[in-house]
């Protein structure tokens, strides 16, 4: 499967914006997980703006239904 990398920014909430990943969807998801995080398109702009990643992060808030 052929990525497109255009395609994929257009839906990209990440407010990282020099990072070398945007839009390389695989590539994010790899080096997420890597640090024990998910990338930030698993969360709300609110959310995704504070840079907190973490597995904790996502569940508290789908717990507070913030997702």
């Amino acid at each position: 499967m052929e990525c497109n990398i255009e395609a994929n920014k257009v839906k990209c909430n990440c407010t990282y914006e020099s990072c070398a990943r945007k839009g390389k969807c695989c590539e994010c998801i790899a080096y997420h997980l890597k640090y024990d995080e998910l990338p930030g398109c698993v969360f709300t702009p609110e959310v995704e703006k504070t840079f907190d990643r973490s597995f904790a992060r996502f569940a508290e808030a789908v717990t507070r239904g913030k997702r």
